[in-house]
Protein backbone atom coordinates (compact mmCIF):
# COMPACT_ATOMS: atom_id res chain seq x y z
CA UNK A 1 0.00 0.00 0.00
CA UNK A 2 1.57 3.66 -1.04
CA UNK A 3 2.16 6.12 1.76
CA UNK A 4 -0.51 8.52 2.23
CA UNK A 5 2.18 11.03 1.44
CA UNK A 6 2.31 14.60 -0.91
CA UNK A 7 5.33 15.32 -2.46
CA UNK A 8 6.35 18.33 -4.88
CA UNK A 9 9.07 18.04 -7.26
CA UNK A 10 10.91 21.44 -8.35
CA UNK A 11 12.97 20.74 -11.46
CA UNK A 12 13.91 22.04 -15.22
CA UNK A 13 15.36 19.21 -16.50
CA UNK A 14 12.35 17.41 -17.74
CA UNK A 15 13.93 13.81 -17.40
CA UNK A 16 14.17 14.31 -14.20
CA UNK A 17 10.03 15.00 -13.25
CA UNK A 18 9.09 12.21 -14.96
CA UNK A 19 11.80 9.88 -13.09
CA UNK A 20 10.69 11.15 -10.09
CA UNK A 21 6.76 10.88 -10.72
CA UNK A 22 7.78 7.31 -11.68
CA UNK A 23 9.88 6.20 -9.08
CA UNK A 24 8.21 8.29 -6.31
CA UNK A 25 4.76 6.84 -7.11
CA UNK A 26 5.49 3.07 -6.32
CA UNK A 27 5.81 4.61 -3.25
CA UNK A 28 3.72 7.81 -2.45
CA UNK A 29 0.39 8.43 -2.81
CA UNK A 30 0.74 11.83 -4.45
CA UNK A 31 3.31 13.17 -6.30
CA UNK A 32 3.44 16.47 -8.28
CA UNK A 33 5.65 17.99 -10.45
CA UNK A 34 7.01 21.33 -11.62
CA UNK A 35 9.65 23.00 -14.01
CA UNK A 36 8.92 26.57 -12.74
CA UNK A 37 10.39 27.43 -9.09
CA UNK A 38 8.51 30.75 -9.48
CA UNK A 39 5.15 28.56 -9.08
CA UNK A 40 6.17 26.94 -5.61
CA UNK A 41 4.11 30.13 -3.68
CA UNK A 42 1.04 29.47 -5.58
CA UNK A 43 1.41 25.48 -5.32
CA UNK A 44 2.30 25.91 -1.66
CA UNK A 45 -0.70 27.73 -1.08
CA UNK A 46 -3.28 25.06 -3.31
CA UNK A 47 -1.84 21.85 -1.94
CA UNK A 48 -0.64 20.39 1.75
CA UNK A 49 2.64 19.99 1.00
CA UNK A 50 4.83 17.52 3.76
CA UNK A 51 7.92 17.09 1.26
CA UNK A 52 9.43 19.06 -1.53
CA UNK A 53 12.38 18.22 -3.64
CA UNK A 54 13.90 21.08 -5.00
CA UNK A 55 16.60 21.57 -7.70
CA UNK A 56 19.78 23.87 -7.18
CA UNK A 57 20.18 25.44 -10.43
CA UNK A 58 17.53 26.45 -13.48
CA UNK A 59 19.43 28.41 -15.75
CA UNK A 60 21.57 26.75 -18.47
CA UNK A 61 25.02 26.46 -17.43
CA UNK A 62 24.16 28.42 -13.69
CA UNK A 63 26.30 25.75 -11.21
CA UNK A 64 26.02 28.41 -8.06
CA UNK A 65 23.10 27.01 -6.67
CA UNK A 66 21.71 30.84 -5.92
CA UNK A 67 18.32 30.03 -7.00
CA UNK A 68 18.04 26.89 -4.92
CA UNK A 69 19.01 28.21 -1.68
CA UNK A 70 16.98 31.62 -2.33
CA UNK A 71 13.84 29.38 -2.74
CA UNK A 72 14.69 26.97 -0.09
CA UNK A 73 15.01 30.13 2.28
CA UNK A 74 11.67 31.09 1.08
CA UNK A 75 10.23 27.88 1.75
CA UNK A 76 11.83 27.52 5.76
CA UNK A 77 10.28 31.42 5.97
CA UNK A 78 6.78 30.48 5.12
CA UNK A 79 6.41 26.97 5.04
CA UNK A 80 8.53 25.81 8.14
CA UNK A 81 6.73 22.66 8.91
CA UNK A 82 7.62 21.45 4.95
CA UNK A 83 10.76 19.43 4.67
CA UNK A 84 12.87 20.58 1.98
CA UNK A 85 15.16 17.81 0.20
CA UNK A 86 17.80 19.51 -2.23
CA UNK A 87 18.15 17.36 -5.81
CA UNK A 88 21.94 18.21 -6.36
CA UNK A 89 24.25 17.16 -9.06
CA UNK A 90 27.50 16.07 -8.55
CA UNK A 91 30.34 18.15 -7.35
CA UNK A 92 27.98 20.22 -5.63
CA UNK A 93 28.13 18.26 -2.29
CA UNK A 94 29.70 21.78 -1.02
CA UNK A 95 26.23 23.55 -2.35
CA UNK A 96 24.39 20.53 -0.39
CA UNK A 97 25.75 20.55 2.90
CA UNK A 98 25.11 24.86 2.49
CA UNK A 99 21.68 23.93 1.65
CA UNK A 100 21.60 21.88 4.94
CA UNK A 101 22.73 24.42 7.58
CA UNK A 102 20.06 26.40 5.95
CA UNK A 103 17.16 24.04 6.44
CA UNK A 104 17.11 21.16 4.25
CA UNK A 105 16.55 18.12 5.73
CA UNK A 106 18.80 16.05 3.25
CA UNK A 107 19.56 16.11 -0.53
CA UNK A 108 19.94 13.40 -3.16
CA UNK A 109 22.52 13.26 -6.07
CA UNK A 110 21.64 12.97 -9.44
CA UNK A 111 21.75 10.59 -11.28
CA UNK A 112 19.41 9.33 -8.34
CA UNK A 113 19.41 5.58 -6.67
CA UNK A 114 16.17 4.72 -7.07
CA UNK A 115 15.83 3.01 -3.68
CA UNK A 116 17.61 5.39 -1.84
CA UNK A 117 15.47 8.83 -3.07
CA UNK A 118 12.44 7.02 -1.73
CA UNK A 119 14.25 6.38 1.38
CA UNK A 120 15.26 9.84 1.63
CA UNK A 121 11.58 11.12 1.06
CA UNK A 122 9.90 8.50 3.01
CA UNK A 123 12.61 9.76 6.23
CA UNK A 124 11.84 13.49 5.42
CA UNK A 125 8.09 12.56 5.79
CA UNK A 126 8.54 10.85 8.73
CA UNK A 127 10.18 14.09 10.22
CA UNK A 128 7.78 16.72 8.94
CA UNK A 129 5.32 14.12 11.16
CA UNK A 130 7.10 15.18 14.11
CA UNK A 131 8.11 18.63 13.61
CA UNK A 132 5.72 20.40 15.52
CA UNK A 133 5.74 18.28 18.46
CA UNK A 134 9.54 18.82 18.96
CA UNK A 135 9.16 22.82 18.14
CA UNK A 136 6.40 22.20 21.49
CA UNK A 137 9.57 20.24 23.38
CA UNK A 138 12.25 23.21 22.54
CA UNK A 139 9.62 25.82 24.46
CA UNK A 140 8.77 23.55 27.43
CA UNK A 141 10.07 24.25 30.67
CA UNK A 142 12.43 21.79 31.54
CA UNK A 143 10.11 20.95 34.55
CA UNK A 144 7.35 19.54 32.47
CA UNK A 145 9.04 18.61 29.48
CA UNK A 146 8.45 15.22 27.98
CA UNK A 147 10.37 13.70 24.69
CA UNK A 148 9.62 13.80 21.28
CA UNK A 149 7.11 11.54 19.75
CA UNK A 150 9.12 8.58 18.83
CA UNK A 151 11.06 8.37 22.66
CA UNK A 152 8.30 6.51 24.82
CA UNK A 153 8.18 4.93 27.77
CA UNK A 154 6.96 5.15 31.78
CA UNK A 155 9.36 2.62 33.23
CA UNK A 156 11.62 3.57 35.97
CA UNK A 157 14.89 2.50 33.38
CA UNK A 158 13.43 4.87 31.00
CA UNK A 159 12.75 7.60 32.97
CA UNK A 160 15.73 7.94 34.42
CA UNK A 161 17.31 8.35 31.19
CA UNK A 162 14.46 11.26 30.24
CA UNK A 163 15.46 12.67 33.22
CA UNK A 164 19.29 11.92 32.44
CA UNK A 165 18.57 14.14 28.98
CA UNK A 166 17.22 16.89 30.70
CA UNK A 167 19.79 17.44 32.29
CA UNK A 168 22.86 16.89 30.31
CA UNK A 169 20.99 18.51 27.29
CA UNK A 170 21.86 22.22 28.03
CA UNK A 171 24.96 21.32 28.49
CA UNK A 172 28.06 21.36 26.10
CA UNK A 173 29.28 17.88 27.69
CA UNK A 174 30.08 15.29 25.11
CA UNK A 175 27.75 12.31 25.93
CA UNK A 176 28.64 8.50 25.11
CA UNK A 177 24.97 6.66 24.67
CA UNK A 178 24.99 2.92 25.18
CA UNK A 179 22.66 0.26 23.83
CA UNK A 180 22.15 -2.69 21.96
CA UNK A 181 20.88 -2.24 18.34
CA UNK A 182 17.42 -0.91 17.79
CA UNK A 183 16.86 0.54 21.63
CA UNK A 184 16.79 4.35 20.10
CA UNK A 185 20.21 6.01 20.37
CA UNK A 186 20.30 8.13 17.55
CA UNK A 187 16.55 9.16 18.73
CA UNK A 188 18.16 9.96 22.34
CA UNK A 189 20.71 11.62 20.47
CA UNK A 190 18.50 13.99 18.56
CA UNK A 191 16.73 14.73 21.73
CA UNK A 192 19.68 15.93 23.64
CA UNK A 193 20.16 18.08 20.12
CA UNK A 194 16.90 19.44 19.80
CA UNK A 195 16.81 20.48 24.05
CA UNK A 196 19.56 21.73 23.54
CA UNK A 197 21.02 25.50 23.40
CA UNK A 198 21.90 24.18 19.46
CA UNK A 199 18.48 23.18 18.87
CA UNK A 200 18.15 25.59 15.71
CA UNK A 201 21.15 24.84 14.21
CA UNK A 202 22.21 21.23 12.33
CA UNK A 203 22.22 17.99 13.22
CA UNK A 204 24.64 15.36 11.48
CA UNK A 205 24.31 11.80 11.93
CA UNK A 206 27.30 9.63 11.05
CA UNK A 207 27.67 6.08 10.82
CA UNK A 208 31.15 5.61 11.85
CA UNK A 209 30.67 1.47 11.06
CA UNK A 210 30.23 2.27 6.93
CA UNK A 211 33.69 4.33 6.84
CA UNK A 212 36.58 2.66 5.68
CA UNK A 213 40.06 3.62 6.58
CA UNK A 214 40.55 5.11 2.84
CA UNK A 215 37.66 7.54 3.21
CA UNK A 216 37.38 7.83 6.83
CA UNK A 217 39.72 11.28 6.52
CA UNK A 218 37.82 12.81 3.51
CA UNK A 219 34.24 12.10 4.79
CA UNK A 220 34.72 13.50 8.67
CA UNK A 221 37.47 16.43 7.81
CA UNK A 222 36.87 17.30 4.24
CA UNK A 223 39.43 17.07 0.99
CA UNK A 224 40.94 19.65 -1.31
CA UNK A 225 40.50 18.85 -5.43
CA UNK A 226 43.12 16.68 -6.62
CA UNK A 227 43.88 15.33 -3.06
CA UNK A 228 43.17 11.93 -4.92
CA UNK A 229 42.06 10.51 -7.84
CA UNK A 230 38.12 11.07 -7.00
CA UNK A 231 38.77 14.59 -5.35
CA UNK A 232 37.19 16.53 -8.05
CA UNK A 233 36.05 19.45 -6.12
CA UNK A 234 37.11 21.31 -2.64
CA UNK A 235 34.36 19.52 -0.05
CA UNK A 236 34.00 19.71 3.55
CA UNK A 237 34.10 17.01 5.78
CA UNK A 238 31.18 16.65 8.24
CA UNK A 239 32.99 18.41 11.18
CA UNK A 240 32.80 21.86 9.11
CA UNK A 241 29.42 20.63 7.94
CA UNK A 242 27.97 20.09 11.70
CA UNK A 243 29.72 23.60 12.96
CA UNK A 244 28.32 25.13 15.91
CA UNK A 245 25.65 22.81 16.10
CA UNK A 246 25.84 18.78 16.91
CA UNK A 247 27.63 15.82 15.44
CA UNK A 248 26.51 12.37 16.17
CA UNK A 249 28.68 9.49 15.73
CA UNK A 250 26.98 6.41 15.44
CA UNK A 251 29.21 3.26 16.31
CA UNK A 252 31.95 4.62 17.43
CA UNK A 253 33.38 1.28 18.86
CA UNK A 254 33.89 -0.06 15.23
CA UNK A 255 37.07 2.19 14.34
CA UNK A 256 40.37 0.80 13.75
CA UNK A 257 42.85 2.31 16.10
CA UNK A 258 44.77 4.20 13.38
CA UNK A 259 41.42 6.01 12.65
CA UNK A 260 40.54 6.88 16.91
CA UNK A 261 43.91 8.66 16.85
CA UNK A 262 42.79 10.87 13.87
CA UNK A 263 39.44 11.53 15.40
CA UNK A 264 40.70 12.27 19.23
CA UNK A 265 43.56 14.87 16.99
CA UNK A 266 40.69 16.83 16.21
CA UNK A 267 38.32 16.20 19.25
CA UNK A 268 41.18 17.67 21.13
CA UNK A 269 42.35 20.49 19.07
CA UNK A 270 38.84 21.61 18.03
CA UNK A 271 40.11 21.88 13.98
CA UNK A 272 40.42 19.98 10.89
CA UNK A 273 42.84 19.78 8.41
CA UNK A 274 41.50 18.67 4.93
CA UNK A 275 43.17 16.08 3.08
CA UNK A 276 45.70 17.39 0.98
CA UNK A 277 45.58 21.12 2.89
CA UNK A 278 47.69 21.73 5.72
CA UNK A 279 45.38 24.74 6.83
CA UNK A 280 43.76 24.14 10.61
CA UNK A 281 40.13 24.98 10.07
CA UNK A 282 38.40 26.14 13.86
CA UNK A 283 35.30 23.89 14.41
CA UNK A 284 33.00 24.42 17.34
CA UNK A 285 30.24 21.52 17.68
CA UNK A 286 29.26 19.43 20.09
CA UNK A 287 30.30 15.55 20.19
CA UNK A 288 27.36 12.84 20.83
CA UNK A 289 28.82 9.44 20.01
CA UNK A 290 26.88 5.94 20.53
CA UNK A 291 27.71 1.96 20.46
CA UNK A 292 26.65 -1.42 21.09
CA UNK A 293 30.07 -2.27 22.14
CA UNK A 294 31.61 -2.42 25.97
CA UNK A 295 34.21 0.06 25.21
CA UNK A 296 35.44 -0.27 28.74
CA UNK A 297 36.73 -4.34 27.63
CA UNK A 298 37.67 -3.02 24.46
CA UNK A 299 40.18 -0.84 26.22
CA UNK A 300 41.68 -3.72 28.25
CA UNK A 301 42.00 -5.59 25.36
CA UNK A 302 43.85 -2.66 23.55
CA UNK A 303 41.35 -2.07 20.65
CA UNK A 304 40.27 1.47 21.75
CA UNK A 305 42.40 4.14 22.72
CA UNK A 306 41.36 5.07 26.52
CA UNK A 307 42.10 8.97 25.94
CA UNK A 308 39.46 8.98 23.03
CA UNK A 309 36.83 7.11 25.58
CA UNK A 310 37.33 9.90 28.24
CA UNK A 311 36.71 12.33 25.74
CA UNK A 312 33.38 10.95 24.72
CA UNK A 313 32.33 10.25 27.66
CA UNK A 314 31.73 13.12 29.57
CA UNK A 315 28.56 11.46 30.61
CA UNK A 316 27.14 8.33 29.78
CA UNK A 317 23.48 7.16 28.90
CA UNK A 318 22.74 3.54 28.89
CA UNK A 319 19.80 2.73 27.12
CA UNK A 320 17.92 -0.02 28.34
CA UNK A 321 17.05 -3.27 26.47
CA UNK A 322 12.88 -3.62 25.35
CA UNK A 323 12.93 -7.42 27.69
CA UNK A 324 14.14 -5.40 30.09
CA UNK A 325 11.36 -2.82 30.01
CA UNK A 326 8.43 -4.82 29.32
CA UNK A 327 5.74 -2.70 30.96
CA UNK A 328 6.33 -0.11 28.18
CA UNK A 329 5.90 -2.78 25.33
CA UNK A 330 2.18 -1.89 25.19
CA UNK A 331 2.08 1.68 25.19
CA UNK A 332 5.36 1.49 22.16
CA UNK A 333 2.84 -1.09 20.29
CA UNK A 334 -0.14 1.31 20.59
CA UNK A 335 2.04 4.20 19.88
CA UNK A 336 3.18 2.94 16.86
CA UNK A 337 -0.12 1.38 15.84
CA UNK A 338 -1.80 5.19 15.87
CA UNK A 339 1.16 6.59 13.64
CA UNK A 340 1.12 3.95 11.25
CA UNK A 341 -1.96 2.93 11.12
CA UNK A 342 -2.88 6.57 9.54
CA UNK A 343 -0.08 6.10 7.56
CA UNK A 344 -2.04 3.12 5.40
CA UNK A 345 -5.28 4.26 5.56
CA UNK A 346 -6.30 1.93 8.46
CA UNK A 347 -7.25 4.12 11.64
CA UNK A 348 -9.70 2.76 14.09
CA UNK A 349 -7.26 -0.65 14.44
CA UNK A 350 -6.83 -2.02 18.13
CA UNK A 351 -5.05 -5.01 19.22
CA UNK A 352 -6.24 -8.54 21.05
CA UNK A 353 -6.28 -8.81 24.32
CA UNK A 354 -4.28 -12.57 22.87
CA UNK A 355 -2.35 -10.09 20.63
CA UNK A 356 -1.11 -7.68 23.51
CA UNK A 357 -0.02 -10.77 25.28
CA UNK A 358 2.35 -12.52 22.49
CA UNK A 359 4.04 -8.96 22.30
CA UNK A 360 5.07 -9.10 25.66
CA UNK A 361 6.38 -12.29 25.84
CA UNK A 362 8.39 -12.20 22.65
CA UNK A 363 11.96 -11.68 23.73
CA UNK A 364 12.67 -8.66 21.34
CA UNK A 365 16.19 -9.16 20.34
CA UNK A 366 15.85 -6.22 17.74
CA UNK A 367 14.55 -4.31 20.54
CA UNK A 368 12.26 -1.34 19.79
CA UNK A 369 12.75 -0.81 15.98
CA UNK A 370 11.95 -5.03 15.60
CA UNK A 371 8.72 -3.61 17.51
CA UNK A 372 7.68 -1.25 15.23
CA UNK A 373 8.47 -3.22 12.21
CA UNK A 374 5.83 -5.94 13.39
CA UNK A 375 3.41 -3.78 14.25
CA UNK A 376 3.77 -2.16 10.62
CA UNK A 377 3.76 -5.66 9.29
CA UNK A 378 0.86 -6.41 11.22
CA UNK A 379 -0.97 -3.50 10.13
CA UNK A 380 -0.38 -4.81 6.53
CA UNK A 381 -1.62 -8.38 7.50
CA UNK A 382 -4.71 -7.42 9.59
CA UNK A 383 -8.17 -7.62 8.06
CA UNK A 384 -10.58 -6.55 10.32
CA UNK A 385 -10.93 -3.44 13.12
CA UNK A 386 -9.00 -5.82 15.25
CA UNK A 387 -4.88 -6.94 15.16
CA UNK A 388 -5.08 -10.65 16.12
CA UNK A 389 -1.95 -12.37 17.41
CA UNK A 390 -1.93 -14.38 14.19
CA UNK A 391 -1.70 -10.73 12.51
CA UNK A 392 1.57 -10.38 14.57
CA UNK A 393 3.51 -13.55 12.91
CA UNK A 394 5.62 -13.93 15.99
CA UNK A 395 6.36 -17.28 17.85
CA UNK A 396 5.84 -15.78 21.35
CA UNK A 397 9.30 -17.41 24.08
CA UNK A 398 9.14 -15.38 27.27
CA UNK A 399 12.18 -13.20 27.96
CA UNK A 400 13.33 -15.70 31.20
CA UNK A 401 13.54 -18.58 28.65
CA UNK A 402 15.59 -16.58 26.26
CA UNK A 403 17.86 -15.21 28.92
CA UNK A 404 18.43 -18.25 30.31
CA UNK A 405 19.76 -19.68 26.98
CA UNK A 406 21.97 -16.47 26.21
CA UNK A 407 25.05 -16.46 27.71
CA UNK A 408 26.78 -12.95 26.85
CA UNK A 409 26.65 -9.72 24.57
CA UNK A 410 28.07 -11.58 21.23
CA UNK A 411 25.33 -14.83 21.15
CA UNK A 412 22.56 -12.37 21.47
CA UNK A 413 24.25 -10.17 18.82
CA UNK A 414 25.35 -13.51 16.72
CA UNK A 415 21.08 -14.76 17.42
CA UNK A 416 19.70 -11.47 16.01
CA UNK A 417 21.69 -11.20 12.99
CA UNK A 418 20.95 -14.79 12.00
CA UNK A 419 17.08 -13.78 12.81
CA UNK A 420 17.28 -10.50 10.20
CA UNK A 421 18.87 -12.77 7.64
CA UNK A 422 16.39 -15.06 8.10
CA UNK A 423 13.54 -12.77 8.04
CA UNK A 424 15.04 -10.34 4.91
CA UNK A 425 15.54 -13.32 2.89
CA UNK A 426 18.98 -12.94 3.14
CA UNK A 427 18.91 -9.65 1.81
CA UNK A 428 21.46 -7.64 2.85
CA UNK A 429 20.78 -4.06 2.57
CA UNK A 430 17.25 -4.75 4.05
CA UNK A 431 19.62 -6.65 7.26
CA UNK A 432 21.84 -3.48 7.64
CA UNK A 433 18.88 -1.71 7.44
CA UNK A 434 16.47 -3.31 10.40
CA UNK A 435 19.80 -3.80 12.24
CA UNK A 436 20.95 -0.09 12.35
CA UNK A 437 24.22 -0.60 10.78
CA UNK A 438 26.37 -0.03 7.98
CA UNK A 439 26.51 -3.14 5.05
CA UNK A 440 30.23 -3.13 5.94
CA UNK A 441 30.03 -3.12 9.44
CA UNK A 442 27.26 -6.20 8.87
CA UNK A 443 29.90 -8.17 6.90
CA UNK A 444 33.00 -7.54 9.59
CA UNK A 445 29.88 -9.04 12.16
CA UNK A 446 28.45 -12.15 9.97
CA UNK A 447 32.80 -13.05 9.19
CA UNK A 448 33.10 -12.58 13.20
CA UNK A 449 30.24 -15.50 13.61
CA UNK A 450 31.12 -17.60 10.82
CA UNK A 451 27.30 -16.39 9.07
Amino acid sequence: MKEPVQILVIDDDEDVLITAEVVLKQKFKTVHTCPYPNQIPDLLAQGKYSVVLLDMNYAVGDSSGKEGLKWLDWLHKNHPQVQVVMITAYGELNLAVQAMKRGAVDFVTKPWQYAEIQETVGAAHKLSQTKEKVEEVRHQSSTSRKMTSELVGDSPKMQAVFKMVEKVAPTEANVLILGENGTGKELVAREIHAQSNRFDKIFVSVDMGSLTESLFESELFGHKKGAFTDAKADREGRFEAANNGTIFLDEIGNLSLSMQSKLLSVLQKRTVVRVGENQERPINVRVLAATNMNLESMVKMGSFREDLLYRLNTIEIELPPLRERVGDITSLAKHFLDRLADQYGKTGLNFSREALNVLKEYHWPGNVRELEHTIERSIIMSAGSVIEADDLLLKARKSTQFEADTTNLEALEKRTIEEVIKRCDGNMSKVAKELGIGRTTLYRKMEKYGL
